[in-house]
């Protein structure tokens, strides 16, 4: 069976353990859990600066070069469905999916089925990239299942190795359209003392930390300072609803991309997403600040009021510079406009 080598290099301030180490820093295109970075450690597939690794518990450092042999995927056991897909470009190499909120990317326990992978299997027959596994083909980024909007996924093996160094080297441009609770402003003394939140000029709200799963809810992230993986996420208010202000049309920008990012760090600096019931966003509202239709949306919004907008990288193969933008979807565009009928809101949006 064909074999690609995957390589990265350990991070600054390593885990004090390999088996740790290759968690933390694999990178999150190759979707390779812990169990399964155990099953390559025990099967002599790890490499250290060219030598065998097999001891989980072996100590790293800072620098060190990780070889992980994979196999090529074998013939996938996940069914192809014809499911509708909003195709934006398509070429030899790769597509472009506008994904609507509550399509799952790939299959997982308890989502066997019904996923983008089993609509691009459809549509694409058997061009897509093996390389993610036999459950992911192609796949090379995800959003939540709950959020909308561009992803792209590769179609060959030579384009899914170029987008993973993009996505690796966070040169893949990403912005996001979100709803959130308050509006972030510089002058916010609460937001002063917030460890992790810095303003840029242009009262751009910089959030930085490491990331990590939580302790107790392995189906959540959770905001450290040491002992995660770097995440960088930037955040500007387009829009804000309400008198006094309540809610916001927030855009937002990864330097990194982690799981959950925006959510779990709009949630850190106190302006978590509207509908997102994971990370705090079902908050109170206040009665009298937004119009009765924009407060019944907001409460009745079923899912985190989160797009991804913006997705631009270079093209894998030709070298092509390539930038795709999706419009607000309707149910975020509709809660936008109840939230509008509120005297006073800024209307940022449509001057952009």
């Amino acid at each position: 069976m064909a074999e690609t080598r995957l390589c990265f290099v350990i991070a600054a301030d390593p885990p004090n353990r390999l088996d740790k180490a290759l968690s933390r820093d694999v990178p999150e295109a190759a979707a390779l859990s812990r169990s399964r970075l155990a099953r390559l450690l025990a099967e002599g597939a790890v490499r250290v600066n060219d030598v065998l690794a097999e001891n989980p518990k072996a100590r790293v450092a800072e620098g060190d070069r990780i070889e992980i042999t994979l196999e090529e995927a074998s013939e996938s056991h996940i069914g192809p469905e014809d499911i509708p897909l909003n195709v934006i470009h398509e070429d030899a190499d790769l597509i472009v999916i506008d994904k609507p909120a509550g399509l799952v990317v790939h299959p997982a326990p308890g989502t066997p089925q019904g996923t983008l992978v089993n609509a691009l299997l459809h549509h694409c027959g058997a061009t897509l990239s093996g390389v993610g596994g036999v459950a992911r083909p192609g796949i090379v980024h995800r959003i939540d299942k709950d959020t909308s909007g561009l992803l792209v996924v590769a179609k060959s093996d030579r384009a899914h190795q170029g987008l993973s160094a993009q996505f690796e080297k966070h040169t893949v441009i990403r912005h996001y359209l979100a709803i959130a609770h308050g509006v972030p402003d510089a002058s916010d003394p609460r937001l002063r003392g917030i460890r992790g939140v810095s303003f840029e000029p242009g009262n751009i709200m910089k959030i930085t930390s490491d990331l990590a799963r939580h302790k107790h809810d392995r189906q959540r992230q959770a905001v450290l300072f040491g002992g995660g993986r770097h995440a960088v996420t930037r955040a500007r208010v387009l829009e804000s609803f309400g008198t006094p202000p309540a809610l916001s049309l927030v855009e937002c920008w990864l330097e990194t991309g982690r799981t959950h990012q925006i959510r779990v760090h709009m949630a850190h600096a106190g302006h978590g997403l509207v509908g997102d019931p994971v990370y705090g966003g079902r908050r109170k509202l206040p009665l009298r600040a937004l119009p009765p239709a924009g407060l019944t949306a907001a409460r009745d919004f079923p899912r985190q009021a989160l797009h991804a907008a913006t997705l631009g990288f270079v093209h894998p193969v030709s070298g092509e510079s390539m930038q795709f933008a999706s419009p607000l979807p309707a149910d975020m565009a509709g809660l936008i406009a109840a939230l509008r009928g509120t005297e006073g809101a800024s209307n940022a949006l449509d001057e952009k």
